[in-house]
């Protein structure tokens, strides 16, 4: 049985122009899926491309592909971080290497009009470093291969399927790690700053 069965997780994936908000790198599309009862609601899901009004890198275009004509007739952060964040409602936020995530959505509310709080967000990278402490690589496909969850071969680093896939790597880590309250959740998957330049080394070696 779940160990936290009233608790409910959005699990959700950001890609970007580039690697860094401080330096004006802006979000290209949110992907999300709600976890409700430790059962993964694959009905539920938000998917939405941003417009982010700048160019994006050569680096980031060959990891999502993402077509540049599709950008331009998406609809700007201001529009869809509140969608995102509805859909989000009374739950808590997990993603991979959560830091690099969070560090583009506290940026881009910025752009948004009015007051928007952000929810907690666990990362699935830490508890991923908590499980198998001694394994070298936490990248996503790297657990994913570890706990047998199949990696999409249609889609791979766009947001949808990233975050499909971030769920069943969330729940196998919870059972492997024989979490059983979410203060223990909260502590084994706290973010992590030293976290954020992972995101190089898995566009560079995914």
């Amino acid at each position: 049985m779940f160990p936290l069965p009233q608790t409910s997780f959005t699990i959700f994936d950001v890609e970007t122009t580039g690697l860094s908000p401080s330096a004006g790198d802006r979000i290209v599309e949110i992907g999300a899926v709600r976890i409700e009862g430790g059962k993964i609601q694959e009905e539920r899901t938000f998917s939405s491309f941003v417009n982010p009004q700048r160019e994006v890198s050569w680096e980031a275009k060959s990891v999502h592909r993402i077509p540049e004509e599709e950008l331009l007739r998406a609809p700007t952060i201001d529009t869809v971080l509140p969608q995102f964040l509805d859909f989000a409602k009374d739950s808590i936020l997990v993603a991979h290497n959560a830091e690099f995530d969070m560090g583009f959505l506290q940026a881009e509310k910025e752009m948004c009009w009015g007051y928007i709080d952000i929810p907690e967000c666990l990362c699935t990278l830490a508890l991923s470093r908590f499980v198998h402490p001694h394994e070298y690589r936490h990248t996503l496909d790297a657990a994913a291969s570890r706990l047998n969850v199949p990696i999409p071969t249609v889609g791979r680093h766009r947001s949808l399927p990233d975050v499909l896939m971030t769920a069943q790597v969330f729940l196998k880590l919870i059972e492997l790690g024989h979490i059983r309250s979410l203060d223990e959740l909260r502590e084994r998957a706290k973010p992590q700053s030293s976290f954020r330049r992972s995101k190089i080394i898995a566009w560079q070696s995914e």
